[in-house]
């Protein structure tokens, strides 16, 4: 049940996300890993976080929000196994604004949502003022590039992966039964092409979703449906403790762009030996 605590902003209730990726050793998701970088324990991949808004993202739009409408988010702090967090959407003139808080009231993350397509969406406005990596300055992404592509990569959501999702999921939708994938699962398809967009990278590495967008274009996206996929490197950039690479997927059936992904992906310096010595 849900709470409208204004005119101007709805609260939804307080939900448990779980680390569904615990058992990858090695990752950011795994205890010991995320310790040793300091963090409070392996952390709940922030895709999960994105179905949380969906429905308040349908109430306000429609269930045509599966096939034009977006969600754009830019996470300020990571989550671990079970932590109560609670979204928040705020109504705007060309957008919903969007929040989320754990019990403690810290900022999870905060993005934007719409209808159609949105020149002003959260990591649209963040990618056009982040400054470009400067030349020397990246080890672990120095070999990759502005512009570097890849095409026809084959991805698909197996039915039983969304009938795993759906028995954890945090907020289940109709939509979700009748084999419409949740952002999440969206992000899960996406993920599929990320060796391919990582591969002049240097490893090892462990890396974070620092901001995610999804885009429908012409959508829904379906379970058990062969898309192609293409991807693009769009902005590398840096800060003291990582290296970012900002990149776009696209997902195409029967020669139709059917919605995009967009990623800022962190790699944690500490991660890797090439930074080993500052």
């Amino acid at each position: 049940m849900s709470e409208a605590v204004s005119p101007e902003t709805w609260v939804g209730p307080f939900r448990t996300p779980r680390n569904m990726a615990a058992e990858a050793r090695g990752s950011i998701h795994d205890d010991a890993t995320a310790t040793r970088l300091g963090f409070r324990g392996g952390t709940v991949a922030g895709s999960i976080h994105l179905d949380q808004f969906v429905p308040r993202l349908v109430e306000n739009f429609g269930p045509q929000w599966f096939e034009t409408g977006g969600l754009s988010v830019y996470f300020t702090q990571a989550t671990v196994d079970r932590e109560e967090v609670q979204c928040a959407v705020e109504p705007g003139a060309d957008r919903l604004r969007l929040s989320m808080h754990n019990r403690d009231g810290a900022l999870i993350c905060q993005g934007t949502a719409s209808a159609q397509p949105d020149a002003g969406s959260e990591l649209a406005r963040r990618f056009e003022t982040q400054t470009p990596a400067a030349a020397g300055a990246l080890r672990i992404l120095a070999a990759m590039q502005v512009g570097d592509e890849n095409h026809d990569l084959a991805v698909s959501v197996a039915p039983e992966t969304l009938a795993r999702s759906l028995g954890v999921i945090t907020e289940a939708l109709p939509a979700y039964e009748t084999g419409i994938l949740p952002p999440s699962l969206v992000i899960h398809m996406a993920h599929m092409t990320r060796e391919a967009v990582m591969a002049k990278s240097t490893r090892p590495q462990v890396a974070l979703y620092g901001a995610l967008e999804v885009q429908n274009l012409a959508g829904p996206l379906r379970v058990g449906v062969d898309y192609q996929a293409r991807t693009r490197v769009l902005k590398l950039s840096e800060s003291p403790k990582t290296e970012n690479v900002w990149y776009e997927v696209i997902f195409t059936e029967a020669g139709r762009d059917i919605a995009r992904v967009l990623y800022f992906l962190r790699v944690l310096k500490g991660s890797s030996p090439l930074w080993a010595q500052g």
